[in-house]
């Protein structure tokens, strides 16, 4: 199968240079000065009873489009009433039908932190997450070599932004670093898309103590919830089984109520 995270990554690059074309890197250092500290992903995951970083999400290659008409100004409040622990918000527009549009119109509506959820890949992006008032980013793995995932955790940290670093592979164990707040285990292989909600469970054993752990993607039954909290899982990403529906706030707080949560 054509590798979509490969395929993702290039657009990205071309998309990034456009955008900086339009405002400069030093119009948005200037944008950023004396903003609001950050909301922590992490505290918030280890304080909520839930765990569950709400995703909204109006797309995927995969699955085509979800819910195209999506208000960003209501669902992301209507999870946190529900009882999310945290926000994620996509902001990829070509496979994802977001923008940092999205986490503008959110952010007035919540005090949740909000993860912007998107193919970071450099500095740019992450002064474009701050000047829209995200309080962490997501740095995947398998689109960084290491070097890139410690510079650019790094330079969120220096921007004072969480990072969520997502590992997909036993092998990417090795990019994890100091500055990472919030290790994520992705259930679905970036490259084929194909998700497996148990593959959290293969590799919790070999993270390293002491640092919040989420599982990623594909997670729609409440059991399945139950399952990784006792191997020692502090949040769950679950997007999909949300915005599918007609009211994804209340699909949530009934999915909450199932799980006993």
């Amino acid at each position: 199968m054509k590798d979509i995270l490969e395929e993702i990554i290039a657009h990205k690059r071309i998309e990034i240079a456009e955008q900086e074309k339009a405002v400069s890197i030093a119009f948005l250092e200037k944008q950023i000065e004396g903003s609001q500290p950050c909301r922590s992903l992490k505290q918030s995951l280890l304080a909520s009873a839930t765990g569950i970083i709400a995703e909204f999400k109006r797309r995927s290659p995969s699955k085509g489009w979800i819910k195209q008409a999506a208000d960003a100004s209501r669902i992301p409040a209507e999870y946190q009433q529900a009882g999310a622990a945290a926000l994620s918000i996509l902001t990829d527009e070509t496979y994802f039908g977001g923008s940092l549009k999205d986490i503008r119109a959110a952010r007035p509506t919540v005090v949740l932190p909000v993860l912007r959820k998107d193919f970071i890949i450099s500095y740019y992006q992450l002064l474009q997450a701050k000047a829209v008032q995200a309080d962490a980013v997501l740095l995947i793995a398998a689109a960084l070599t290491p070097q890139e995932c410690f510079t650019l955790a790094r330079q969120a940290h220096e921007l004072d932004l969480e990072v969520l670093q997502e590992l997909h592979t036993e092998q990417e164990l090795d990019y994890i670093c100091d500055e990472v707040d919030v290790i994520g285990i992705n259930n679905r292989d970036l490259g084929t898309f194909h998700t497996d909600a148990t593959h959290s469970l293969s590799i919790a054993e070999k993270l390293p103590s002491g640092k919040v752990r989420i599982s990623e993607s594909g997670i729609s039954q409440p059991d399945t919830i139950r399952l990784l909290h006792e191997a020692g899982f502090d949040g769950f990403l679950i997007g999909e089984t949300f915005m599918k529906t007609p009211h994804p706030g209340e699909t949530l707080y009934h999915f909450i109520q199932s799980a006993g949560l």
